[in-house]
């Protein structure tokens, strides 16, 4: 029997609560897509996702991606998510797995490079090297993971994200979106205003098309701040 890549993902969560999508719709795009998505769960990260093999892999990324090819950022993997899931946003219900507040802080799409096909790519990614150009609202330009421990140790699986110098290159403190201050790259709304149309929706669909939750209380929360300031 064929394993069920997001057997992980939908052990995670409970359907009847959360309003995270099910992965029971959505087709391979004409493109590859990738979505970076900002999540104030537990601790403030990113989420970075690329399309392969009819799924989203996923890395959360504490600092998020950064345009300046002398950052190297910390990438951690994380189960496989649906198609789907590159247009959620919204407040994971209190409680959920993964409770707090999600924005798409960009989207877009993206191309192998060097790879020769799709399954060279997700060999590659297998072996623990892909490089890829993006083709985002907010990135773009050619970047790099790179797996450096395997986590057979106990130590846990890692990965680095690194941009490749050229197009879309940038040095200095706009390297990196401050995540409390972002915005949606698909309702132009920071964390915090998704947050408040939680609240004021009462966990209904809003005019823009997600379903709010209730808002766990982040006051204690950490976060991982980061040394730029785009708003963007």
């Amino acid at each position: 029997m064929a394993r069920d890549p997001l057997a992980r993902y939908h052990g995670k969560r409970r359907f009847d609560t959360t309003d995270e999508p099910r992965g029971e719709s959505a087709g391979p795009s004409e493109e590859l897509s990738f979505v970076v998505q900002i999540h104030d769960a537990r601790r403030m990260h990113f989420d970075f996702r690329l399309e392969v093999d009819g799924v989203l892999k996923s890395w959360a990324v504490p600092r998020g991606p950064s345009t300046d090819p002398g950052d190297k950022r910390l990438a951690v993997p994380t189960e496989d998510h649906p198609l789907e899931y590159r247009e959620y946003e919204g407040v994971i219900a209190s409680g959920e797995y993964g409770a707090g507040p999600v924005i798409v802080w960009d989207q877009g799409t993206y191309s192998p490079m060097g790879a020769g096909s799709l399954a060279a790519f997700a060999a590659a990614l297998d072996r623990g090297h892909a490089s890829f150009r993006l083709n985002g609202q907010k990135l773009r330009g050619a970047y790099a993971l790179t797996r450096f421990r395997d986590g057979r140790d106990g130590s846990g699986e890692a990965w680095l994200l690194v941009k490749k110098s050229g197009s879309g290159s940038t040095h200095g403190v706009r390297a990196t979106p401050d995540p409390r201050r972002a915005r949606s790259a698909r309702t132009g709304r920071t964390l915090s205003q998704v947050v408040r149309s939680a609240r004021d929706d009462g966990g209904t669909r809003d005019d823009r098309g997600t379903r709010g939750r209730t808002m766990p209380d982040h006051g204690t929360s950490r976060v991982h701040r980061s040394e730029g300031n785009d708003h963007a």
